[in-house]
């Protein structure tokens, strides 16, 4: 689509009434990222209170109408998809605006490749809209839904902000006034209460002022595409005399429940005392029974849980309504009946979207020709889905096994993988940073999550390097490994999947973004990129990765040799500009005052000159030694970490899966979270004067 074109959904699929919208953007540096947000708007072109507005604190509707996804890595960068029940959109909304916004004075300019994309229910792509001209502006509104003659239209819009989120909010009628008055003080929580409950959402809508900027005028039949983005700050923001008198609102946002990190002290005598648990794992033997009891426990929990059974279904297409699960149907598939693992069913406005579920644990590999019947019996009865579960990762958004799909037929089937990883991450991010709506649903999630973590249970995600793992490291050792060899794809794949998993392990432990940076750049064929990538490795003898996650000053960076049979983990932080060189260099190793003492720090200077370097343990008394002796301008410092890495394929305490593991958390436990991010140049932060619930948890304004 182009600028200011327009289309009804009706005329692109049969069945439009869930979609995933999708915002793409790759930066070849590797650092570049913005947040999506969605705001559902009136007749007036405003949205009606803060339920209306989405963004990173605020991710998804009650009614399911609104589910922001989060980040994807995609082959040369991530996107960020929005799931759409277009059919459970309140009937006071006429459009819904499809949002970016960067933080820090970055700018649109500064990515390349924006793109918007929307997919039906079955993860065919319906259109796309790119974005060729971004400069400056730090904010964007890529699209709109809208209603138009009781049916969707979407609009390619292309219009750019340079008052990033807080002036597209405030052009929507999003009062961002921060002031300590309008946050009541929540009550306390008693000692012993058995959960933590946080701070609700804060923003609120409020009356257009009568000095303010204009506000976007309520939208025409088909109107023109705009002739220019606003690039004026709003008076509300900038006019002090403008902002109306400071009055204490009442929140409207549903307060979340949530676990506490630190349990209560057990009442147990002793520490052999077994707590009772909901979904006992001891006594699960067989690999028929743990795929049998992990698909039962799992599917409960969705059913009785709707914010974790949304969450892992609205990806797929799946409207919001009233789900029920089922375990061990049996379906005809011509003269042998065929048992999928699992059913799941959600009924809304008298339609009901069916998935059959296939599942495997214990790291036992899917089998087409099983998914091939599920995919043709699914197309028969007018299945929407199939959805596999195991150990593996996808990569790219590819299912693990390849099926034929037969695009004749009217009804579509649409494949889908899970791995159990990500099922707990969605599970530890819901109980213990973003909250549901009570204490029995967070429980639940709980036993869950103790459930898919212990050693029985078969549900430990990606846990073997594969069948080429021990021929490429010998290869490597003896010189013989050749660029071109198949087996070095293979491996490349598993180290990408391993990664993948670390990203989101530790995500779901932070509360925080974590995702591969792809450095490629945009269109390069993934098959391509792994192949080249295969080739370094038989060249280099090394593995490399780069994870970027949110609130850290720098990119982490994991190199396997093996050669050496040694891992690296490292991170560049670029230089405080502020005081003298030793200023600097005594700060940086203040900061590190409780960190390993074999950490390394190297200092980074202009060009390809080499800088001082040494041990954390010598440099502890002299700072200065990191301090070159030509004057040369340093320009950064590298922390690096060095680790002993397993030879085993698989997880075990010798394996290469586990050393991997340990060596990331390492680096992030015991480094990272001593360093200041404030230096950081990407660092997330709102506009001075935006509400805290635009913030990170922990960041504050001079207002605050």
């Amino acid at each position: 689509m182009i600028k200011g074109a327009n289309v009804a959904l009706s005329s692109l699929s049969e069945d439009a009434g869930s979609v995933v919208v999708s915002l793409g953007w790759c930066s070849t540096s590797g650092d570049g990222d913005a947040d999506v947000s969605v705001l559902l708007l009136d007749e007036n072109g405003k949205v009606g209170g803060d339920q209306d507005f989405f963004f990173y604190n605020h991710p998804a509707a009650p009614d399911g109408s609104v589910q922001l996804l989060g980040k994807t890595p995609t082959g040369d960068g991530s996107e960020d998809r929005i799931s759409l029940d277009l059919t459970a959109v309140p009937e006071r909304v006429e459009r819904v605006v499809i949002a970016a916004s960067r933080y820090e004075g970055a700018r649109f300019g500064d990515l390349d490749d924006l793109r918007l994309t929307i997919a039906d229910r079955a993860g065919e792509p319906l259109l796309g809209f790119s974005i060729p001209d971004a400069s400056v502006e730090s904010a964007f509104l890529f699209g709109e839904l809208y209603r138009r003659a009781g049916e969707w239209k979407f609009r390619a819009i292309g219009q750019g902000y340079e008052t990033g989120l807080g002036g597209l909010a405030t052009d929507f009628g999003i009062d961002i006034d921060d002031s300590p008055e309008d946050d009541p003080e929540e009550p306390e929580q008693p000692s012993d209460a058995p959960v933590d409950v946080t701070a609700a959402q804060t923003v609120t809508a409020a009356a257009p002022e009568a000095d303010a900027a204009p506000l976007p005028a309520p939208r025409t039949e088909e109107p023109a595409a705009p002739a220019s983005a606003p690039t004026t700050t709003p008076a509300a923001l900038t006019t002090p005399a403008a902002k109306p008198a400071v009055t204490r609102r009442p929140r409207t946002a549903k307060r979340k429940v949530t676990i506490p990190e630190t349990m209560r002290k057990s009442l147990a005598e002793n520490e052999n005392w077994q707590q009772s648990r909901l979904f006992p794992a001891s006594s699960v033997k067989s690999d028929r029974e743990r795929e049998m009891r992990a698909t039962s426990v799992l599917l409960s929990v969705m059913a009785q849980v709707p914010e974790f059974g949304r969450r892992l279904t609205a990806a797929f297409g799946a409207p919001a309504g009233r789900m029920e699960t089922f375990t061990e149907v049996t379906l005809p598939h011509g003269e042998t009946p065929k048992r999928p693992d699992g059913v799941i069913r959600v009924e809304r406005a008298g339609r009901i979207w069916t998935a059959l579920v296939e599942t495997k644990t214990n790291g036992n590999p899917l089998k087409p020709e099983q998914v091939q019947a599920y995919a043709d019996i699914a197309a028969r009865r007018g299945y929407e889905a199939v959805i596999t579960l195991s150990n593996d990762v996808a990569l790219d958004g590819r299912p693990v096994v390849e099926v034929k799909i037969d695009r004749r037929r009217k009804n579509k089937v649409a494949l889908w993988h899970l791995s159990w990883t990500e099922v707990a991450h969605q599970a530890q991010m819901l109980i213990r940073h973003e909250g549901v709506v009570n204490a029995a649903h967070a429980w639940l999630l709980q036993e869950l999550l103790h459930y898919l973590r212990h050693e029985n249970s078969g549900c430990h995600g990606f846990q073997n390097m594969g069948p080429a793992w021990v021929p490429v490291r010998k290869g490597i050792d003896d010189e013989t490994l050749v660029p071109g060899d198949g087996r070095a794809v293979a491996v490349v794949e598993s180290w990408e999947r391993l990664i993948r998993q670390i990203c989101l392990r530790l995500g779901g432990e932070l509360g925080q973004k974590v995702l591969p940076v792809q450095r490629a750049k945009r269109g390069v064929d993934p098959d391509s990129r792994r192949a080249a990538l295969a080739d370094d490795l038989c060249a280099k003898g090394r593995l490399h990765a780069e994870l970027r996650i949110d609130g850290t000053p720098g990119v982490l960076t994991v190199t396997a040799d093996l050669r050496t049979a040694k891992l690296r983990t490292s991170m560049d932080l670029p230089a405080d500009e502020q005081g003298y060189p030793l200023s600097r260099a005594k700060r940086l190793v203040k900061q590190l005052a409780e960190a390993p003492a074999d950490l390394h720090i190297e200092t980074l200077l202009d060009g390809d000159t080499p800088g001082p370097r040494g041990t954390l343990e010598r440099l502890r008394p002299e700072p200065g030694d990191l301090l070159p002796g030509n004057g040369a301008r340093i320009t950064g410092f590298r922390l690096s970490l060095l680790k002993s890495m397993g030879s085993g394929r698989g997880s075990a305490e010798s394996g290469f899966i586990r050393s991997v593991d340990e060596a990331v958390d390492r680096f992030h436990q015991h480094v990272i979270t001593h360093l200041d991010p404030r230096p950081a140049a990407r660092r997330r932060r709102a506009p001075e004067g935006a509400p805290a619930c635009f913030r990170p948890p922990g960041q504050t304004s001079a207002s605050d």
